[in-house]
């Protein structure tokens, strides 16, 4: 119930607004006003990054999945990088790019002789470049989805459509993309959550969405009533599409063929067959990963002295602190509730976990916003009691400290760690606890002796997952964070918005740096469940290793 009172507040404010005659007033004036404008933006970019990320994603993974073509073997893991490149830092470096006085436009000047007005170029601080900068970094979500479908897609259907004589772009339309599907729709729906609670890239390209119109309601016109429900209404875009990726979850069973131990014959291209599969693998990777990185690198190396100013190394030790708290709270209260469910399966429990999860989809903004309010309202109640008993103001003991931050951050990813520890608790056998019981061994003392140790390298994985994902994390921490306490990614949001580019450069850089962490550790991850599953196949023994064969 703690961990989903953000959530409350923000459907409490929706029918707040309802019942209300004052709030209705003031909603129909946002409706006639500004919510037009966003859910029109809104819808462009859901259709323009739903767009890119499918075309991406998808041809990517069918490429490195089912044909063979040199650099194939790199490319499956560096077509994950992007994930490491948080949106509004690729936001940040391609403005440095392609700006009036970035490289590439003073390049062209230089080299036609062009001064101001004599040429067009494509403004990228526009709703175009938003949809650019969004899907070249979400489309990993469908890519790491769609190509595990494809792995794991029988053999038998495609040998058969070969047989019939299809080709590999006839049984990739005609076989594999049908039996796909469901894991296409959990991608996408995955990339236009993370494209609904973005802030950093459109509030910096000047994109009114929701998530701009509630830090604008918020501190602009100080109504807090309206910011919540603004946040509803982004909320409900969100169930809209967690309800559309059930949906399809729920019917994937009638798409599979069932999984097969021997995988299908790879396609071998050659010639320009070869060359074209390896530009469309690549290109991702280069305008997803490889230019903001080497942006990023530059500018840092022109401000080498940001590097060695006691203030920098001040926002790394802010960064790593919240990092590191928000993983140990969040990881303990992961086990505990993964624990309490392999205890007592019940329908309740089971079900009050699962509400927990929902904080990973929800945007971040609606999540700040929905912990502020309560967390505000029981400091002022503190503040009256301790007034009226000592005649002592304490200030702002909950609203005003990390202890915010630390909640909205449980809230955001606890639904990480929930994941990636039931997964490991789902591979010790209830057969151990009950042994452990017979031996006299308390519950507390099963989980310390015996599954703790077991769950080390599931524990480890999601601390640093959440570690990252709060580096990252920028709507949440801007509105959360105390007075004068920043982070490297509050930094280069301040440096960016006051168009100081290059000294966003080592923030941003550090960020990066932090997010190919878990990039590589899942690259890693998918590599060696591979080679173990090729591994097993060879070893299964061939009908002809076992039936000499019949002599005439």
């Amino acid at each position: 119930m703690i961990i989903c009172l953000p959530l409350l507040v923000v459907v409490a404010a929706f029918f707040l607004g309802i019942f209300s005659v004052e709030q209705r007033a003031n909603l129909a004036h946002l409706w006639d006003t500004v919510i037009g404008e966003y859910v029109r933006h809104s819808g462009i970019l859901l259709v323009g990054v739903g767009f890119m990320v499918v075309v991406i994603g998808v041809s990517t993974a069918w490429l490195t999945t089912a044909c063979r073509f040199p650099g194939v073997r790199w490319l499956r893991w560096a077509l994950l990088l992007p994930l490491a490149m948080p949106a509004y830092i690729t936001a940040y470096t391609y403005t440095g790019i392609l700006a009036f006085e970035g490289p590439v436009q003073t390049a062209l000047r230089s080299a036609f002789g062009w001064g101001f007005g004599d040429y067009w170029f494509p403004e990228i601080r526009s709703i175009g470049g938003a949809v650019l900068m969004l899907g070249l970094v979400f489309f990993p979500y469908v890519y790491l989805i769609t190509r595990a479908a494809f792995i794991e897609q029988s053999s038998a259907a495609i040998e058969a459509g070969r047989t019939l004589g299809l080709g590999p772009w006839a049984s990739f339309w005609r076989i594999a993309l049908p039996m796909a599907r469901p894991a296409i729709a959990t991608g996408v729906t995955l990339a236009l959550m993370e494209t609904l609670a973005d802030y950093g890239t459109v509030h910096y390209f000047g994109v009114t969405t929701f998530t701009t119109g509630i830090f604008r309601t918020w501190y602009g016109m100080g109504d807090q009533i309206g910011a919540l429900q603004l946040a509803s209404m982004l909320l409900t875009f969100v169930v809209v599409l967690m309800v559309v990726e059930r949906i399809s979850r729920a019917r994937s069973r009638y798409h599979g063929a069932g999984r097969s131990s021997v995988r299908a014959r790879p396609h071998v291209l050659t010639g320009w067959k070869a060359a074209g599969a390896f530009l469309a693998c690549f290109l991702p990777v280069l305008f997803g990963f490889l230019f903001p990185a080497i942006q990023l690198g530059w500018w840092s190396l022109e401000r080498a002295e940001i590097w060695l100013q006691p203030t920098f190394w001040s926002l790394v030790g802010n960064t790593v602190l919240l990092a590191t708290i928000a993983a140990f709270v969040t990881v303990l209260l992961a086990l505990w509730l993964c624990y309490g469910k392999r205890r007592s399966p019940t329908r309740m429990v089971r079900g009050s976990v699962g509400m927990a999860t929902l904080g990973y989809a929800i945007p971040g903004v609606v999540i700040a916003v929905g912990v502020m309010v309560p967390l505000a309202w029981l400091d002022n109640r503190f503040i009256d009691i301790t007034e009226f008993l000592f005649g002592w103001n304490p200030g702002l003991i909950l609203s005003g400290t990390i202890v915010a931050l630390i909640f909205a951050y449980a809230v955001r990813f606890l639904s990480i760690s929930i994941q990636t520890v039931d997964s490991g608790l789902s591979q010790i056998r209830h057969s151990m606890d009950e042994s452990a019981r017979v031996l006299g061994l308390s519950p507390r003392e099963v989980l310390k002796r015996i599954h703790f140790p077991l769950l080390r390298t599931s524990i480890l994985t999601a601390s640093i997952l959440v570690f990252v994902d709060v580096l990252k994390e920028l709507p949440a921490t801007i509105v959360l964070r105390p007075f004068n306490f920043n982070t490297l990614a509050v930094r280069a949001y301040e440096m960016a918005g006051d168009e100081r580019l290059a000294d966003a450069g080592p923030p941003a850089l550090m960020i990066v740096l932090a997010g190919l962490i878990p990039v590589i550790l899942l690259s890693r991850a998918m590599g060696r469940r591979n080679e173990a599953e090729q591994a097993a196949n060879a070893a299964e023994p061939k009908p002809e290793d076992i039936y000499e064969p019949v002599k005439a």
